[in-house]
């Protein structure tokens, strides 16, 4: 069953619904899944050297407090799928483009999800800079990919206008948040659901005969 997860690597909410997914996914042990990751920028005009965290959160929220009491609610619900998030070890917002280039190859190199599980890691658990290229080599060299050839086509801004199209496409699609799942390319679901929103989804698509599915 192919699942395609329309989603940013700065998106809490994204994290949070991987985990949830993965949860629906091992109730489901007898079914193939095959899971593809598309791009969606949260902030698309974001400054490629990305900007310092207390002004981001100054400017979308009016500041460090407000920004607290949301993410608090973030906090609580990722400690339940076991993520354990270090907002405040966060010190700069990236411009995410390059890590959605990175994700576009880690797919032709078979390891887009666990790529896809790192880069949240370096982000929301170590506070690592996922806009700035050298760290994306890091975790493409953990993931077995060449951390060089990655660093020097990234440097190169290879792919981003394709990046930048798929993510206008998401968007010509009706979809403005993430996480968005979408199931064997016609059921959509928003949001961060529960493991049982997206059994239900499952069940549904594996019920429909084959050559309707």
């Amino acid at each position: 069953m192919r699942i395609e997860i329309v989603s940013d690597v700065i998106c809490p909410w994204c994290f949070i619904g991987k985990r949830r997914l993965e949860q629906a996914m091992a109730q489901r042990p007898n079914i193939t899944f095959e899971i593809g990751w598309r791009p969606f920028q949260l902030n698309p005009d974001m400054p490629r050297e990305g900007a310092d965290r207390k002004s981001y959160l100054e400017a979308k929220f009016g500041g460090p407090e407000r920004a607290k009491q949301i993410y608090a609610r973030v906090t609580a619900e990722g400690a339940k799928e076991g993520i354990a998030f270090n907002f405040d070890g966060i010190k700069r917002t990236p411009n995410t483009l390059a890590a959605h280039s990175l994700l576009r190859w880690a797919l032709k190199a078979g390891v887009q999800t666990e790529l896809k599980e790192r880069l949240f890691n370096f982000y929301f658990i170590q506070g690592r800079d996922i806009g700035d290229h050298q760290v994306l080599a890091d975790a493409a060299n953990l993931e077995g990919m060449d951390g060089a050839l990655v660093k020097q086509l990234l440097d190169e801004g290879r792919d981003a206008e394709v990046v930048q199209s798929e993510d206008m496409t998401a968007r010509e699609l009706g979809i403005t948040g993430v996480p968005f799942f979408i199931f064997e390319g016609k059921y959509g679901v928003s949001g961060a659901q529960p493991p049982e929103a997206l059994l239900q989804v499952i069940d549904k698509v594996a019920a429909e005969p084959a050559d309707e599915a």
